[in-house]
């Protein structure tokens, strides 16, 4: 019998077979978050009456909603890198974030308000313990200098998060919206719970991955007393102390919603502070650098992230949906971006390894600010979409757009992620201490969700602002933004001290 050190060296395709114990459990567990993510609003925004009732809410609450849910999904990251980091390790945090999955998304198959909450509310959870712990696994299959082979891993996984965004669009989509919204979401729990028996036979595989790791003795004094860092010097007190005013004063100003939002992201500043202040010369310039990127992830997926919200109610409301006599699903849109990638990724990812062969820029932060650009011009065809829209006195439709400006929108959305979501990752795993390395990976979550927060924001406020005009104003400020990454680059990549 092999031990577990020979099942854990063993390999398949070139590849750790870990990877793809990794790839097959994060492919379930985003059939099971973008299955509902898919129906999420559509269920929200759904007459209360008919053959498959709804919520009945506003599309403005429906996104608000959707924002709020999204964000605490990756901020509860954060929380999850600090479990896996100072308590449990990656590999068992994930084992207990797939546990919670299965709880939340079985309980949103129940047809009542509470279980609704309730479900959210495990899934935040579930998805904050599992999430980024997987990611940072994944790097940790690979040697640290690893570069290419570390990089393919990632373009795998990736695979895996999009097979199974793809399918559960197409599936749980269709289940939700023609026959029962809640059989959709039991279904979405179905996926989930594959995937977490896959992950519990794959353990032999693993055990030399994603273990806790031995804190320093000059680190954190105690685990107990974690949250005290943050007081023990005065750039981290600082950086709380400034974050948490500007949260009572939004508080104060008439809106406690995002006034505790900010008041709780002053903590995350601080740890932020924390980890900098760990770090020896290299380390420090490196996580600075880190943190960069995370304000680029924030701009990314604030703007990528109207997928699931405002386009999702557009595909529905504005977009005429007849292909002969079939009504296409709205929810199937869902699915456009993980097809692309499913097709796109090997190209895009062999365009990056020839552009690095001619000796041009090819830096992540490069890719990630170029992703950015491109992703923004998607939003062009949103805009061309909005033009063919027309309203009669009364304010009611009376001519919708063609689906074939979604897809193009969807299409450059997912060349641009391509470009920067899973160099993002790999980039994270390079510059982060090992020490504090699911701490690093739920940070870059966490301003995922947070990207996700402004993505609600836009969203609430588009009916107010005009389709056209939000469309148009998110391509031009990716692709300023984009730019102004790009003029930085050389300074950025001598912090970086040859990471790459």
């Amino acid at each position: 019998m092999e031990s577990n050190t020979q099942l854990s060296q063993k390999t398949f395709l070139g590849h750790p077979v870990g990877l793809f114990v990794l790839f097959f459990t994060e492919l379930w567990e985003r059939f099971s978050y973008y299955g509902m993510r898919a129906i999420l609003v559509l269920y929200l925004v759904s007459e209360t009456s008919g053959n498959n009732p709804g919520m009945g809410w506003t599309d403005s609450s429906a996104i608000a909603l959707y924002g709020w849910y999204t964000m605490f999904v990756y901020l509860a990251t954060i929380p999850g890198g600090i479990l896996a980091d100072r308590y449990l390790g990656q590999r068992k945090s994930v084992m207990l974030g797939g546990l919670l999955l299965c709880f939340g998304h079985g309980i949103l198959a129940v047809e009542a308000l509470w279980a609704f909450y309730t479900g959210l509310a495990f899934i935040v959870l579930g998805v904050g313990c599992l999430k980024g712990n997987i990611s940072t696994m994944v790097g940790g299959l690979y040697e640290k200098n690893d570069h290419n082979k570390r990089d393919m891993g990632f373009y795998i996984f990736y695979m895996g998060i999009n097979l199974g965004a793809a399918i559960s669009a197409l599936l749980v989509g269709y289940v939700g919206e023609v026959y029962n919204w809640h059989y959709g979401f039991g279904l979405a729990g179905i996926g989930m719970a594959i995937g977490q028996f896959g992950y519990w036979k794959g353990q032999k595989y693993l055990t030399h991955v994603g273990n806790l790791v031995p804190q320093k003795e000059d680190n954190l004094d105690k685990k107990e007393n974690l949250f005290l860092q943050i007081f023990k010097k005065t750039n981290s007190l600082i950086g709380f102390l400034l974050t948490a005013i500007l949260g009572l004063y939004v508080g104060y100003s008439g809106d406690w919603n995002y006034g505790l939002l900010i008041m709780g992201i002053a903590f995350a500043v601080g740890f932020a502070i924390v980890v900098y202040n760990d770090g020896d010369k290299i380390e420090k310039d490196r996580i600075l650098v880190t943190y960069l990127a995370f304000l680029i992830v924030i701009v990314f997926w604030g703007a990528f992230e109207q997928a699931g919200g405002l386009m999702n109610l557009y595909a529905s409301q504005k977009t005429d949906l007849a292909l002969g006599s079939f009504m296409v699903p709205a929810s199937w849109f869902q699915s456009a971006n993980a097809i692309y990638i499913l097709i796109f990724a090997t190209l895009i990812g062999s365009f990056w390894i020839w552009w690095k062969s001619k000796g041009y820029e090819h830096s992540s932060l490069f890719k990630m600010a170029v992703g950015v650009i491109i992703m923004g011009f998607g939003f062009a065809f949103m805009s061309m979409a909005a033009n063919e829209v027309t309203y009669d006195a009364s304010g009611n439709i009376t001519q919708k757009s063609a689906m074939y400006w979604l897809l193009l929108a969807y299409l450059f959305h997912t060349i641009g992620e391509l470009c920067a979501s899973p160099v993002a990752l790999s980039f994270i795993t390079k510059l982060a201490p090992a020490r504090w390395g699911a701490f690093m990976m739920g940070a870059y979550f966490a301003a995922t969700g947070l990207g996700n927060k402004v993505a609600g924001l836009i969203g609430e406020n588009a009916s107010d602002i005009g389709d056209f005009e939000t469309f148009t104003g998110i391509t031009i400020f990716c692709t300023i933004f984009g730019i102004l990454v790009i003029l930085i680059i050389k300074p950025l990549k001598r912090l970086v001290h040859n990471a790459e």
